[in-house]
C-alpha cells in the first residue's frame, strides 16, 4: 500500500511527516500562505528536524484545512485566530453565522450571474418583464429606435438605484402613454430631437408639456423628484446632453414650473 505521508520517528513512535511543500500541495495552498498563517499565529509551527527542515504531520494538515475553509468563506484572519481558541459552543455559533452570511453571498452572486447572462444574451438587465414588454411596444406606437434605447438605459438606471420607487414611476409613465393625447406629446418630444433649439415648435412643445404636467399633477411634487437623490438630475442631464432641442425644452419647462435646473 502506498503511504500518503513519509514516515518519521518521534519519541520512539513512527509517525508520518511531510515537508512544507508537500503540505501545501496536499491542502491546496501555497507555501507562502502557510508561512503567513504561521506569522499570524493561526497555524502552529512544528519543530525542525536534524537537517533544519520543519516537518508537518496529519494534525497540521487538519488545522490548515480548517483555516483554509474559514478563509475561503470570507472570514478575516484575525477572526479565525480568535475562533481557534474559542470555546466549542462559541465556535459552533460562529460557524452557523458564517454559514448564514455565506448563503446570502451565494444568493447575491447567483443574481449577479443571471444579470451577466442576460447581458451576454443581449437582453435587458435589471428591469422587470413588464418594463421589457413596454419597451418592445414603443416602436409600434411610433417612437424612434433612439427613444427606445434611451428609455431602456434610463429604466435600468432607475430600477438599479431606486428599486422601491421605480415600479410606481414606471406605472405612471405607462398610464400616460396609454392616453392618446399625452402619448402624442411624448411622440412630438421624441421627434423634436433634431430640431433647432430656437425653432418655434420647441416653445409650443414646452407649453403643451407644462399644461399636461399641471393637469396631471397639479401643483404637487412631480414623480421622481427626490431631493435626496442625484439620480433624477443625472437622468435629465443625460437626456439634455443628447439633444440641444431637448435641453431647450427642459429649460423652458423648468422655468414655467419653477423647478431647479439639473445639477
Amino acid at each position: 500500500m502506498v503511504q500518503p505521508f513519509p514516515r518519521g520517528k518521534v519519541k520512539g513512535t513512527m509517525v508520518r511527516v511531510i515537508t512544507i511543500g508537500q503540505l501545501a500541495r496536499y491542502v491546496g495552498v501555497s507555501t507562502k500562505t502557510i508561512r503567513v498563517y504561521h506569522d499570524k499565529g493561526l497555524l502552529r509551527e512544528p519543530d525542525r528536524d536534524a537537517s533544519g527542515y520543519r516537518r508537518y504531520d496529519a494534525s497540521h494538515a487538519i488545522e490548515l484545512i480548517k483555516i483554509r475553509t474559514l478563509a475561503e468563506s470570507g472570514v478575516p484572519l484575525a477572526r479565525i485566530r480568535e475562533l481557534r481558541d474559542a470555546p466549542e459552543e462559541e465556535f459552533q455559533l460562529a460557524l452557523r453565522q458564517i454559514d448564514t452570511d455565506l448563503t446570502a453571498r451565494i444568493r447575491g452572486l447567483r443574481a449577479t450571474q443571471e444579470r451577466l447572462r442576460e447581458l451576454a444574451d443581449g437582453r435587458l438587465l435589471a428591469i422587470p418583464a413588464e418594463v421589457r414588454t413596454h419597451l418592445h411596444q414603443l416602436p409600434r406606437l411610433g417612437f424612434s429606435e433612439r427613444w427606445v434605447a434611451l428609455q431602456a438605459d434610463l429604466w435600468i438606471l432607475v430600477y438599479a438605484t431606486h428599486p422601491d420607487t421605480a415600479p410606481a414611476l414606471f406605472h405612471d409613465q405607462a398610464q400616460i402613454l396609454a392616453d392618446p393625447v399625452q402619448r402624442e406629446l411624448f411622440l412630438d418630444y421624441d421627434h423634436a430631437h433634431d430640431l433647432d433649439p430656437h425653432d418655434p415648435r420647441i416653445d409650443q412643445l414646452a407649453r403643451r408639456a407644462v399644461r399636461a404636467t399641471r393637469a396631471r399633477y397639479g401643483n404637487g411634487d412631480l414623480p421622481g423628484q427626490d431631493p435626496a437623490s442625484a439620480i433624477p438630475s443625472l437622468i435629465q442631464s443625460a437626456i439634455n446632453a443628447s439633444s440641444p432641442a431637448w435641453a431647450r425644452i427642459d429649460t423652458l419647462i423648468r422655468e414655467q414650473l419653477g423647478l431647479e435646473a439639473p445639477r
